[in-house]
């Protein structure tokens, strides 16, 4: 799809004297500067066409856009400016490798990113996610470095990193405004951003457009926000402070940019907006009336946004005019640099010796497609491993009675080899993110609450059993709205919000409203479960400071005793994947056999079981 906007920008001429621009860009007069714009955004490692998971190809990577810029920066009739908008240094095991194990050599993505000469590269959640030893050695690694204006001091209030960055094409002065998403503060351990505060999207950027435009007078304005488009989404309204999707709120809230390109929600913008209450697109507007395109690149390099820009001076006017048509490009479609790839061969073939570690064995085959419909031997494993980890005095944590964990991946199978092996590489299946390992002191009422959250937001409310047992997002017809990352119908909450627990044996009834779902029996070796009895509970840190809101609205715990951590007892000081690859190397390659714990059941039975077969389908179609 191809999208125009005609930009007249009369600001920011008029912040140059009529001769000052005359001198630098009526050259543009007669013929016109095109500036070719790409945007990558949550690689997540995907950097070359292997998945480090599956030991399978990849159908895109970084590698596919490397050759679509080589082909545009061989066009001399253009300039080329290259954004990326993070969330880079998590997902691949190849990036956890050079993160985390081989530290003494520069990143494997900083390389990639050099190599391609990205002119500006944001900031992501995920990319804080991995702590200060990372990403402070990647920002002095990148020959660009990082770009973010709201990751600011404590000490001082100024930017960590530059909030902005200016790039010269062809004479044209261009600035670019980084922003990240403010809402990690309630998923990540203060330890990862020590020192860091971070602002408002909003607020911060009030704040610097007019510095920039004073400071800078520049050409063009561009905006480079890690942050999704849909501010309504997770219960969220235009005026939540520290909105975590507040890209397209900026923009309606504060002028003078000429376009905006963004990340973080994976869904891919081609120019337009979102309006929460049709669920369609819109053509987003400043707050002078001016319509600013919004470009997005889906995950892992699956579309990206080719935007073409074109600068003409208007020698009546004196001013300068923009043409802005952009799409999103199918990487699918374009097949991959092998130079690119090549010069990341040693790095790569280092990390493939790695993930393809033998750290165990499984009898059997697990995957988590079971998880999304009632209890699991996927998820269990998981639960069994950490509350494993909780007694074991190895790894300094408070041993705990209950469990809490989801199924991070929808779709996640291990092990992956036929034999039984369990490789590194399958521990990324097991366990996406770089979550750490926490224990928390709740009362047997606060645990129930929890799951009333989880269960409401996971399993719809049946009215009989042709009803739909997964909650879904529909719209006012009924009809369900498919999300363009997965071709799978959209939930009203992620799978990494499915949470299920285990040390406690209960009945979860879907033809009841959420808060009286869920019953609690007993513990699981058959002695009583109080409501009024304290509890240590195992879960990650992710949930443990806030993230899906679980213990706010459940356990009406506040948001501000989640993030100073009040009600935490221990916490590991590694990631959960590292101690539950540890743990499970220390069983000598004894073979682990997961099985479903029973624990929990899902009734009436009849209406799971037939929810389960109208949902599956669904949630997994066909390979076509």
């Amino acid at each position: 799809m191809n999208l125009n906007y005609v930009l007249v920008v009369a600001a920011a001429a008029s912040m140059f004297p009529c001769g000052a621009v005359a001198q630098s860009l009526t050259k543009y007069a007669d013929k016109p500067l095109v500036l070719k714009i790409f945007e990558t955004s949550d690689l997540h490692g995907a950097l070359i066409p292997y998945d480090f998971k599956t030991d399978k190809p990849k159908p895109t990577s970084l590698a596919n856009v490397a050759t679509l810029v080589k082909q545009a920066r061989s066009d001399r009739s253009q300039e080329v400016l290259l954004l990326d908008c993070g969330d880079n240094l998590q997902g691949q095991p190849v990036i956890y490798y050079y993160n985390f194990v081989n530290t003494k050599v520069p990143s494997v993505f900083s390389q990639a990113f050099n190599y391609l000469s990205y002119d500006v590269v944001g900031v992501g959640n995920h990319d804080v996610e991995t702590g200060h030893e990372v990403y402070d050695k990647v920002a002095k690694e990148l020959k660009t470095g990082f770009v973010t204006a709201n990751l600011v001091r404590e000490t001082d209030g100024k930017p960590y990193f530059p909030p902005y960055k200016i790039v010269k094409k062809g004479g044209v002065k261009i600035a670019v405004l980084g922003l990240t998403e403010p809402a990690f503060v309630k998923n990540f351990p203060k330890v990862l951003y020590s020192g860091i505060r971070v602002e408002d999207m909003i607020e911060c950027a009030k704040k610097w457009v007019p510095i920039i435009q004073t400071k800078e007078k520049p050409d063009v304005l561009l905006g480079l926000f890690h942050a999704g488009l849909d501010y309504t989404a997770g219960g969220q309204k235009a005026d939540t402070a520290h909105n975590e999707n507040s890209a397209q709120l900026v923009v309606q809230n504060v002028p003078g940019f000429d376009a905006v390109f963004m990340g973080h929600d994976h869904l891919g913008w081609d120019g337009q907006g979102y309006d929460p209450v049709t669920k369609g697109k819109i053509d987003v507007k400043d707050p002078n009336g001016k319509v600013v395109p919004i470009f997005g690149a889906m995950n892992e390099a699956r579309k990206i946004p080719v935007v073409t820009m074109t600068i003409r001076y208007d020698r009546g006017t004196k001013k300068l005019a923009k043409t802005i048509q952009g799409e999103l490009v199918d990487m699918s479609k374009i097949a991959p640099d092998d130079a690119f790839v090549q010069a990341l061969d040693k790095q790569t073939q280092e990390a493939k010796v790695w993930v393809s570690k033998p750290i165990g064995k499984m009898s059997g085959t697990i995957n988590s497609r079971e998880a999304m419909f009632g209890d699991s031997a996927f998820v269990d494993l998981i639960h069994a491993l950490q509350l494993e980890l909780t007694k074991d005095p190895a790894f300094g944590l408070k041993p705990a009675q209950i469990s809490l964990c989801a199924p991070l991946s929808p779709n996640a199978v291990l092990p992956s080899s036929a034999d039984g092996t369990i490789y590194v590489r399958d521990m990324f299946s097991l366990y996406v993110y770089e979550n750490w390992m926490y224990t928390m002191t709740l009362t047997g009422q606060q645990v129930k609450d929890v799951l009333e959250v989880s269960y409401g937001g996971w399993f719809n409310e049946m009215k009989s059993k042709d009803d739909h047992l997964i909650a879904f997002v529909t719209q006012p017809d009924g009809s369900l709205i498919f999300d363009t990352r997965t071709n799978m119908p959209r939930t009203k909450v992620a799978s990494y919000n499915y949470d299920s627990a285990a040390g406690i044996i209960y009945d979860v009834e879907v033809n009841q409203p959420t808060g009286k779902r869920v019953t609690i029996k007993s513990m699981a070796d058959g002695t009583p479960f109080s409501l009024a009895t304290t509890y240590t509970v195992a879960l990650n840190s992710y949930r443990a400071m806030g993230g899906g809101g679980m213990l706010e609205k459940g356990a009406k715990i506040p948001a501000a005793d989640l993030i100073a951590m009040k009600y935490v007892s221990s916490a590991t000081t590694k990631d959960l994947r590292f101690y539950l690859t540890q743990y499970i190397e220390k069983k000598n390659m004894a073979p682990l056999t997961p099985g479903a714990f029973g624990n929990w059941k899902v009734l009436p039975a009849d209406w799971a079981t037939a929810g389960m077969a109208l949902d599956s389908p669904l949630l997994y179609p066909a390979a076509k």
